[in-house]
């Protein structure tokens, strides 16, 4: 077997330049795909957590008869009593804040422009609202008793000519069904570095919204942060009882998750692809050496070698381009992938809609995703050199001897 081995790695030196681009092309594909594998992994990973801290929480409880899609005011589909409910929802140990919040269809509009927003009514101390806080990018937070001010995302400011101080005309659809208007000060501009989220989404104190929409002592959602995620059912299990809905961040975030489950689904396609190209390519190359070394493997086959072992032999030589062409990217991709990982691939002007994805994708290698796809490459290059293999070990000596050099 030693023999063999030292034989496969001198055949593979007779022609230097074309095994190393075998090998090459092995390391490229199986970079490829570990940049893939990476980029879904940190898209979909980085949309996920985006959506529970920005949006859905861990946990949301609502009315039995709340509809999301209506964002109604109407009493009989928001919860009564809000900040009793949160409080007795906060006293859970897993809990780590429970807030109520008002959300609002409304119409933002300075001079000739304009341009439909969400609001969300917000208790300004609470500790769910930190993605806001920390992101301020000019003026202050609200404050729970601030009557006419209002915070606005960046990518929202841009658009409407808007800076801190400005006034801005907000139209909102009330609980009676009409609409009030009423003028704000722009107290503060805010970025979370998702412009999905940015520039549809403004906020103001709960008790403001309340009024404005005619809510009153009333809230849309009880908005649920956990210790830890794993927690999830076990709580919203515990919250389940008559007259409210429990919705957990797996519910509340079932477009993202099926668009993960496509990708992977696309990404398998993808491997497929890849790995058949550099399958062609080592394919290709044994095939050239077994017809050139046509006589050498009649020699071969005349000394007393079997058809066995000069399979093996054509098998370590796929086994070693497969070696190679792993070290390289190895050595180098993974490397190309954290510098990547570091910066991230900045996605803002896409106008991705639909889900909350953040403006900069930051890839994301897993060790899982590294010994699976190098495992894949391997054995994919393997089996490209079983046909060659084949080839060389049926040869008839007294054929192979006949064949012209």
């Amino acid at each position: 077997m030693t023999q063999l081995i030292k034989m496969a790695f001198r055949d593979l030196g007779r022609n230097r330049r074309r095994s190393f681009f075998s090998a090459l092309a092995v390391g490229i594909g199986l970079a490829l795909l570990l940049l893939m594998a990476s980029f879904i992994k940190g898209e979909m990973g980085s949309a996920l957590e985006l959506a529970i801290r920005l949006q859905t929480g861990h946990i949301q409880v609502r009315a039995e008869s709340y509809d999301e899609s209506k964002t109604s005011l109407k009493w009989e589909y928001l919860i009564e009593n809000p900040d009793q409910v949160a409080a007795q929802i906060a006293a859970l140990a897993p809990v780590k804040v429970a807030t109520p919040r008002l959300f609002a269809s409304g119409i933002v509009s300075v001079r000739d422009e304009s341009a439909g927003v969400r609001v969300y009514g917000i208790d300004p101390l609470s500790e769910a609202n930190a993605p806001y806080r920390e992101g301020m990018v000019s003026g202050e937070f609200i404050t729970p008793d601030d009557r006419d001010g209002i915070l606005i995302g960046q990518p929202l400011a841009e658009k409407l000519g808007l800076q801190t101080g400005d006034t801005l005309n907000l139209s909102v659809n009330t609980s009676n069904g009409d609409v009030d208007e009423q003028t704000f000060t722009v107290r503060g501009i805010y970025s979370t570095q998702t412009n999905g989220f940015d520039t549809f989404t403004v906020f103001l104190p709960i008790s403001k919204a309340q009024a404005i929409g005619g809510a009153e002592n009333h809230a849309s959602t009880i908005l649920v942060l956990l210790n830890d995620t794993a927690e999830t059912d076990a709580v919203a299990a515990a919250l389940k009882g008559p007259g409210f809905q429990v919705l957990t961040w797996k519910d509340m975030n079932e477009l993202l998750l099926q668009t993960e489950q496509m990708a992977n689904s696309y990404m398998g396609l993808f491997y497929l692809i890849v790995l058949g190209i550099t399958a062609t390519v080592v394919i290709n190359t044994l095939v050239m050496s077994v017809f050139e070394r046509t006589r050498e493997i009649g020699i071969l086959s005349a000394i007393g070698m079997r058809g066995r072992q000069i399979m093996t032999l054509f098998l370590a030589e796929s086994s070693f381009l497969a070696v190679g062409g792993i070290v390289m990217v190895l050595a180098l991709g993974i490397a190309v992938i954290a510098l990547l990982a570091n910066y991230g691939f900045n996605i803002s002007q896409m106008g991705v809609t639909g889900i909350i994805i953040g403006n900069t994708i930051y890839p994301k290698l897993t060790v899982e995703d590294t010994v699976t796809l190098t495992i894949m490459a391997f054995v994919v290059t393997l089996l490209a050199g079983l046909y060659p293999a084949i080839i060389a070990g049926r040869m008839e000596p007294v054929d192979a001897l006949r064949a012209e050099k």
